[in-house]
């Protein structure tokens, strides 16, 4: 079990076993915002769904883990469905025992719907960031962000529970240039929100409408940070369509990429693409 000194050092047990201390910045405290490069987490549900195609263990998740954060990723993202369709329950102990055994100033990302499940497996796992979703537990896949006027006082409790087990919490936000939902989310107590880029992503044969869209999103950034709220961002990125909106959104904090990466590992391999990525997201490449 890790402790947590709030606003200081983070002490991650694994990490002491090899007799060393690695101190992260608190998770629940976010910098100004500032033209950095996004940093990259890779989503490795698309490697869990093609394991499960076969009662076999590979390809397995933990060690594609282990090949991207050797590539420069900056953290992993799951997430657990409560079918297990990809990512199992089983799958987590092995990857956070990844990050604090081999890359402890590496994140851990966990997506989900908030139920009582998944809160629990978020307290036993003690992710470094929980990006909550509004969805259905039958959809095949996250499409759109929450309704936060509905969901208030819901995602306010929420957020205080993880955060007081030292979990910083990101909301999956839909980018539609408006302040108001923006303001909502602030004041759950989240540290950040997450774009919703599916429209963004699928407008890849229209360069009229992405121009719209990356704007729209990025009006959505603007009001998140001048409310003190960092902004992620994830669904269909890809190395093509990943500099216009780090164009537009200089300050963005952290990608979340999964279905784009993983084809083009089919391609260039998982480390040369990871690389690809980091380029796209603005970080230098040696």
């Amino acid at each position: 079990m890790r402790t947590f000194v709030p606003g200081m050092i983070k002490n991650l047990s694994a990490s002491l076993r090899s007799a060393s201390t690695c101190v992260k910045q608190d998770v629940n405290s976010e910098p100004e915002p500032d033209a950095m490069p996004a940093k990259l987490s890779v989503n490795l549900n698309a490697i869990a769904m093609l394991r499960n195609r076969r009662d076999l263990p590979w390809p397995d998740v933990a060690h594609f883990g282990h090949i991207a954060l050797e590539a420069g990723a900056s953290g992993l993202t799951v997430h657990p469905r409560p079918d297990q369709r990809h990512i199992r329950f089983s799958d987590l102990p092995a990857l956070r025992a990844l990050i604090d055994d081999r890359f402890p100033s590496a994140e851990f990302n966990i997506e989900g719907y908030p139920s009582e499940d998944f809160l629990l497996l978020c307290e036993k796992t003690q992710p470094e960031q929980v990006t909550l979703v509004p969805d259905d537990p039958s959809q095949a896949t996250s499409d759109h962000g929450w309704d936060f006027r509905a969901h208030a006082k819901f995602l306010k409790q929420v957020v205080g529970r993880l955060k007081s087990g030292g979990m910083r919490v990101s909301l999956f936000a839909d980018g539609d240039g408006e302040r108001e939902p923006v303001e909502l989310a602030a004041e759950t107590g989240a540290a950040r929100i997450e774009l919703y880029t599916g429209p963004y992503g699928g407008c890849h044969d229209d360069p009229h409408k992405a121009d719209v869209l990356v704007e729209t999103l990025g009006r959505t950034a603007d009001h998140a940070a001048a409310l003190g709220l960092a902004v992620n961002a994830g669904h269909d990125l890809t190395v093509a369509n990943l500099p216009k909106l780090m164009k537009r959104i200089p300050y963005l904090a952290e990608v979340s990429i999964g279905h784009g990466l993983t084809a083009d590992a089919l391609e260039y391999g998982m480390a040369e693409t990871v690389r690809r990525f980091r380029q796209a997201c603005g970080q230098a490449i040696s």
